[in-house]
């Protein structure tokens, strides 16, 4: 029995990708699309299909994303921002309730979303990951929507046969 695989499709061509950058600690979210759009770009994403979306924090981005995804317009899309440690709980709310938003966004709407939101200590250990994040993001981005685009999609009438069991 051979395995069927599914193999890494790097190839950006003709795909839609939606990007929100929070502004808070903006220097961040501002160089991640900057190295994230040169990724895209060698991928083979034209200019012209990506959309830029600022909000002003972590916490608001998974309801901008929500936005994008609710438009059907976009194969994939990415999130950017930064949060960096303080001296109250604050880091630990906004790191968990904006990774948890972003993954509800993407199976909620059943988009794939790289998330480049940072979680780090202090300024420098962000600054030292900005570049390597948004690259992988982008990398992430271009693979998962040609990973999305090998499964028929369920139409209005097929839920019951994705959700039926077996018979016996």
């Amino acid at each position: 029995m051979a395995v069927d695989e599914i193999a890494q499709n790097l190839d950006g061509t003709g795909l839609r990708i939606g990007i929100v950058i929070a502004r808070f600690n903006e220097y961040a979210g501002r160089e991640e699309y900057g190295y994230c759009l040169e990724e895209l770009k060698r991928l083979g994403v034209a200019e012209e299909d990506i959309t830029v979306c600022h909000v002003p924090g972590a916490l608001e981005v998974p309801f901008a994303l929500q936005k994008l995804a609710m438009t059907e317009e976009y194969d994939a899309l990415i999130a950017f921002g930064a949060v960096i440690r303080g001296e109250t709980y604050h880091f630990e709310l906004v790191s968990n309730e904006s990774a948890a938003g972003i993954s509800r966004v993407a199976l909620d709407w059943d988009i794939p979303i790289a998330n480049g939101i940072l979680t780090t200590e202090d300024d420098e250990q962000c600054q030292d990951r900005i570049e390597g994040k948004a690259k992988a993001c982008a990398q992430v981005a271009v693979e998962m929507a040609n990973l999305a685009a090998e499964f028929p999609e369920v139409t209005e009438g097929d839920e019951d046969k994705t959700e039926a069991a077996p018979e016996e």
